[in-house]
């Protein structure tokens, strides 16, 4: 597997100094993770007296890791280098499933020598 490390993923509709030289469409990467009796007492339990719930804050830290893994698949899949415009949209599904699903459009890209930006550094 692909870590967005080794990946070029971007917010937003471009990727500062590349060129986009082809658009391959929509891709994804969807996971749905259940929070189990444990996470379920704990959050119950938390939200009595306030916090943050550990049990779902790494639950929903696996789920966005794994849903970014099969976007950056889906998009290699479909002959994609980069994706832009990144998103994730998150729902739960019953009282115990929750839904994870990362989302962009997969382009092509090169390095572009005649980029400048007075905004970014190098």
């Amino acid at each position: 597997m692909v870590s967005v490390d080794e990946f070029i993923v971007s917010s937003a509709n471009f990727v500062p100094g590349y060129k986009i030289v082809e658009m391959k469409g929509l891709t994804y990467g969807l996971t749905v993770r259940t929070r189990g009796i444990g996470g379920n007492v704990s959050a119950g339990l938390r939200s009595i007296v306030g916090g943050e719930v550990g049990a779902y804050l790494k639950m929903m830290e696996e789920s966005r890791n794994q849903a970014i893994e099969r976007l950056i698949e889906h998009c290699k899949g479909m002959g994609g280098n980069a994706i832009i415009s990144f998103r994730f949209d998150s729902n739960e599904i019953g009282q115990s499933l929750q839904e994870v699903l990362a989302y962009g459009t997969a382009v092509v890209v090169e390095k572009d020598d005649d980029y400048e930006s007075s905004y970014i550094t190098k």
